[in-house]
């Protein structure tokens, strides 16, 4: 009998751990970000809120995607990530967006969101999109205007122009702070040798994108 009082407590007890490492709800219809000059002596999980009588539309509204970002630069692409601190409306909601430009032949390099999956929306062009899970496998297709593709938490993912105009791409993640590694910014000068040899390298495996849905890494080493 005793066992099973134990089991039972045990069973109980995971469950509710469980829901203590879940993310709680709001307690409130929203929390825009408190913005101030001052100096924060208290540092939160996340921003603070404003106070709720002084919550008004303009808050749950942003222009900052409405126009390009530079392209002149050695990838020819610009992304624009808008999170809570830019956006108040944003907070708590788990949430940020994001604009990238790719001018022709224009790509962004491998690089990973290690707190956020990314759903990937083609406004303009044609983009090939993809990206490699942890067996090593590349997922990739090419899209075209108003198709969406979905990059998973975690994983390396990248983007390159397939088309001879301007590609425009929206993104939303799931996290108010999904954080981005890159692999080429954390390992390669911009312009070296080795920077120039993956974008061939990339751009070699997606000329058949619309036919490869899942290959290998294998195959990289024979380009």
């Amino acid at each position: 009998m005793m066992k099973y009082y134990s089991f039972v407590f045990c069973i109980a007890f995971s469950f509710w751990f469980r829901i203590c490492l879940a993310d709680s709800d709001n307690l409130q219809d929203a929390c825009p970000t408190a913005t101030t000059g001052q100096q924060q002596t208290v540092f939160f999980n996340g921003l603070p809120c404003k106070n709720p009588t002084n919550i008004i539309a303009s808050d749950f509204k942003t222009s900052k995607l409405n126009h390009g970002g530079d392209t002149d630069n050695f990838f020819r692409s610009s992304t624009t990530l808008i999170t809570a601190a830019d956006f108040p409306g944003l907070n708590t909601l788990g949430l940020s967006i994001a604009r990238t430009d790719l001018d022709v032949d224009g790509m962004v390099t491998p690089h990973a969101h290690p707190r956020a999956s990314e759903m990937f929306f083609v406004r303009k062009g044609a983009v090939v999109a993809g990206f490699i899970d942890t067996k090593n496998q590349v997922f990739q297709k090419l899209l075209k205007e108003g198709d969406v593709f979905v990059f998973p938490r975690g994983l390396l993912h990248f983007c390159l122009n397939a088309g001879y105009e301007l590609a425009v791409v929206f993104s939303v993640l799931n996290s108010q702070n999904p954080g981005m590694v890159s692999v080429t910014d954390a390992m390669f000068e911009p312009e070296s040798d080795a920077i120039k040899m993956l974008i061939g390298r990339i751009i070699s495996t997606t000329l058949g994108a619309n036919l490869m849905q899942n290959v290998t890494l294998d195959g990289f080493h024979h380009l």
